[in-house]
């Protein structure tokens, strides 16, 4: 797209609840927002890091274990970041930034009262500071930090972006499907506003990689050869997260090994048929949280899916099934974006605003009491 001369060059990065790698793309942001894709990169988490990220996640690791990694990931960042830059041709000097959500790791939306102190909490890993270094190109991190401050979850930060790249022409709903399912809903008829919908990929990969040594269903193959035990997945249907209203979000702080063990004593035998019913779960509860929180304030005409999700057939046939033929599914790559790079685009415009002193939050998403700059800049 046409761009003004009037821009800034940003490289913006995620890592998500799938702990697979770190996504990064190379991007030009105009004063409008209007954005061109110029370069992505993909760096794959070595098993090792995976597995010790994993278990900081689930609760079982040592401060020495948090303190180690969090620089070990900056460094698997700024690896990223500098491999993106070589690929794509660019000098360093022309990057004005890099936005890094960095990795999360343990994520507390609820307020816990420590003596008298009431807060929410979250932690994302990373350092900033050694990207930065590692990198020469200034950085912005620590976004969700902010919002939290100010009475927020934390989460869900992609809307703000959403609601820039896809505007309000017609009633539709941004529905990632990553480790976690999110929705952003836009339409004339309300505020913009999202939510976390329950478990996406994240409880899929742990029983491929139990079962079957494979990090992922691939294409939904899997679940494919299965039947979903409708017994089962009821039962798992009365997590009382699904029925929680938004502002909400999730993640392994709930769906974590704990939630694994307690819900494979009553689950089918058959491997082919938990992987089955899990990805209807997943479907399922997508479609709920559409009937129990954004029918009431909008239609809903077109769900843009977007995540590893995107590529499970069998999950879309299980969504198109519970949402009906009056919803029309698209991708984010029938808007011109990779599937996969959608959410560390979304970093990269929220790092445009840190850097010039704007707004970045919405309230209506994320509970906070007001707006807010979120993210802390390493120059």
């Amino acid at each position: 797209m046409e761009l003004q001369k009037n821009y800034k060059t940003a490289i913006g990065m995620m890592s998500g609840t799938s702990v697979d790698g770190i996504d990064a793309v190379l991007v030009k942001i105009d004063n409008d927002f209007n954005f061109e894709i110029i370069d992505t990169h993909t760096l794959d988490y070595p098993k090792q890091i995976r597995e010790n990220i994993l278990a900081i996640a689930n609760n079982n690791a040592a401060t020495k274990d948090i303190c180690n990694m969090d620089f070990v990931i900056g460094h698997l960042f700024a690896d990223c970041a500098n491999e993106l830059v070589q690929k794509s041709g660019y000098k360093k000097e022309q990057i004005d930034f890099i936005a890094s959500h960095g990795q999360t790791v343990f994520h507390i939306p609820q307020t816990i009262d420590t003596a008298g102190v009431k807060t929410a909490s979250t932690m994302q890993i990373g350092n900033i500071s050694v990207i930065s270094e590692l990198t020469g190109i200034t950085t912005v991190g620590d976004f969700r930090s902010k919002d939290i401050a100010a009475g927020g979850q934390g989460a869900p930060l992609v809307p703000f972006a959403d609601e820039l790249i896809f505007k309000k022409d017609i009633p539709r709903a941004i529905q990632n499907i990553g480790g976690i399912g999110n929705v952003t809903v836009l339409s004339k008829a309300c505020d913009i506003f999202a939510f976390d919908t329950g478990p996406g990929n994240m409880l899929i990969d742990y029983f491929c990689q139990k079962f079957y040594n494979q990090p992922y269903d691939k294409n939904g193959e899997i679940a494919a050869q299965g039947n979903v035990d409708e017994r089962w997945l009821a039962e798992l249907l009365k997590e009382p997260y699904y029925s929680q209203k938004p502002p909400k979000t999730t993640g392994r702080e709930l769906f974590n090994e704990e939630y694994v063990q307690k819900i494979l004593q009553t689950a089918p035998q058959n491997h082919k048929d938990i992987i089955a019913t899990l990805t209807a779960l997943s479907a399922r509860t997508i479609s709920d949280a559409y009937k129990n929180f954004v029918f009431p304030k909008t239609d809903i005409k077109q769900v843009v899916l977007g995540g590893g999700g995107v590529y499970n057939l069998t999950m879309k046939k299980f969504l198109k099934q519970y949402l009906g033929s009056g919803i029309e599914l698209k991708t984010h790559s029938d808007f011109g974006i990779d599937d996969k790079f959608k959410e560390a685009l979304a970093f990269a415009i929220l790092g445009v605003c840190t850097i010039e002193k704007k707004f970045n939050n919405l309230p209506t998403c994320t509970g906070a009491k007001k707006r807010v700059i979120m993210g802390i800049v390493s120059y």
